[in-house]
């Protein structure tokens, strides 16, 4: 018998002073039996980050041909695709035609140096492709926020992002690796 999903609701107030977006979103999140909190806890990360009303959450794991997030147009061209992890370099080429942006956050410690070294001639050649990595410590941080039921908060500011809720709040930072031209998030 296969494991189903766990759902997590989360209401996530963003206050982005960078693109001057404040919003209140209330999401359901699926967590798919092999993907970790530090993951999950990545997309809502995301979603903070690039957050607007036509942002969706992909699939997830178990999808290989859909982003983690995305944002389309009315005629269904994407305009956004998020990915998370240390993706092929493949699977990002063919992203990145499908898309006017591309994001990918990149986590897994010195994990994400190695495989950058690896790939950097070709992902250099994608000028849609925006490159962070977050660190284990910050991933761990936000994992501590993830509940069945969450009510987060997320404030952007000068390349500053705090994410947290009542009790707890974590500064995460984003390490820069590559660009896209133009700009998708603003670096300081």
């Amino acid at each position: 018998m296969a494991l189903k999903a766990t759902i997590f609701k989360a209401s996530l107030a963003v206050a982005d002073m960078s693109r001057h977006h404040y919003q209140d979103y209330n999401l359901t999140l699926a967590q798919h039996p092999s993907e970790t909190t530090e993951r999950l806890m990545l997309r809502l990360l995301a979603f903070a980050l690039c957050a607007e009303e036509n942002l969706t959450f992909g699939k997830g794991i178990s999808d290989d041909d859909e982003a983690a997030l995305y944002r389309q147009n009315l005629t269904g061209d994407y305009q956004l695709w998020i990915e998370l992890g240390l993706p092929e370099e493949k699977r990002l080429r063919r992203a990145s035609h499908k898309t006017e942006q591309l994001l990918l956050l990149a986590y897994g410690g010195t994990a994400v140096d190695k495989w950058y070294s690896a790939e950097q001639k070709a992902l250099s050649q994608l000028k849609n492709l925006t490159i962070v990595a977050v660190s284990p410590a910050d991933t761990a941080e936000l994992a501590k926020l993830c509940d069945r039921t969450m009510q987060l908060q997320c404030t952007i500011n000068e390349g500053q992002i705090w994410f947290g809720n009542a009790a707890h709040s974590v500064q995460v930072q984003l390490h820069f690796i590559q660009q896209s031209t133009p700009a998708l998030l603003a670096s300081e």
